[in-house]
């Protein structure tokens, strides 16, 4: 009787108490589920929220690429953006381009996107594969046309500039590009420490080094560059078994044309280096010396320039060769 006694009194008070306990338990625990649910819809309507403004975002950037018709730029610029407009961002394309041996000293894919050319229409910042493409497709035909590929060689700005490798890793590249010299040969190699171009000019025979910058004002080389550089003319000089100077001299060549703001300077280097290939003398030093002109250049000679890119462009395009 005792048990029983025992599990019919104060005991059964205690399991209704623990079942009201679990039932309560049970209906915060629900709350919380709703709650979460809740939390769920609002994070799942906010990221369709967001979803809905990038849309809205990229229709517009796919609208504005329609208004470079308006623009004034030549019209191989035009006809690249409409490329852009129907076909490159529509179909979330880009165009990849193989640069031959001879140019670089190796052969590698590049790829040019569809804001590498909205950018160069704008007259905005340009990149590296903006650059390499000018020099491949303008200035390297140039210098064929006129056989000057034995006085004047170009090292690629894609894998020397800023955060494109280590010193030691860059100054190896440089190098190698050195050692295929002939001669008296220059190497014109652009440059970029850090959203600014600039334009050195290698003579490895000389061990001398050319610096043109498009900013007014007394410019110094960018710290890394030399070191890249100076590095690159040892390495040459133990290849081809020479003692060499103490230390490779600098020459700041202050007398070049002066860009008028902030985001010129890409295209700066570009004129640099066109209207240096275009003088069969190679009289760039006396020709950018101090105290010669510093006015910057009229527009038209750096539409000039961007002109013959966007042609060369047009052309690969046109061909299916990319």
């Amino acid at each position: 009787m005792s048990d029983k006694a025992s599990c019919s009194g104060g005991d059964v008070r205690s399991l209704h108490f623990e079942d009201d306990t679990a039932k309560n338990g049970k209906h915060q625990e629900d709350e919380v589920k709703e709650e979460e649910k809740k939390d769920e819809k609002k994070e799942e309507e906010k990221q369709d929220e967001k979803e809905k403004e990038y849309e809205e975002k990229h229709d517009d950037k796919v609208i504005e690429v329609g208004d470079y018709s308006n623009m004034e730029a030549p019209s191989s610029l035009k006809t690249l953006c409409r490329y852009v407009e129907t076909t490159l961002v529509p179909e979330d394309k880009t165009l990849q381009f193989t640069i031959d041996k001879e140019v670089f000293g190796r052969e590698r894919d590049t790829f040019l996107l569809p804001e590498d050319i909205t950018q160069f229409v704008c007259m905005e910042e340009i990149g590296a594969t903006v650059v390499a493409v000018y020099m491949r497709f303008y200035l390297h035909d140039v210098l064929k046309q006129a056989n000057m590929c034995s006085m004047v060689g170009f090292i690629d700005p894609a894998t020397v500039s800023a955060n494109s490798g280590t010193i030691a890793d860059r100054s190896r590249l440089v190098a190698a590009r050195l050692q295929k010299t002939d001669g008296e040969q220059i190497f014109m190699m652009p440059y970029n420490p850090g959203r600014h171009w600039i334009l050195l000019i290698v003579r490895a025979k000389r061990e001398t080094v050319y610096f043109l910058d498009s900013l007014p004002g007394n410019r110094v080389v960018d710290e890394e560059a030399k070191n890249i550089v100076n590095s690159a003319i040892k390495i040459y000089n133990s290849h081809i078994a020479r003692a060499g100077r103490k230390a490779v001299i600098w020459k700041t060549l202050s007398g070049t044309p002066k860009q008028p703001s902030s985001v010129e300077c890409g295209y700066y280097v570009m004129r640099f280096m066109r209207d240096i290939i275009m003088d069969p003398s190679l009289a760039f030093e006396k020709n950018y010396a101090k105290g010669n002109q510093e006015a910057p250049y009229p527009q038209e000679a750096i539409d000039e320039v961007r002109n013959e890119w966007a042609e060369f462009v047009c052309q690969i395009i046109e061909q299916g060769n990319y």
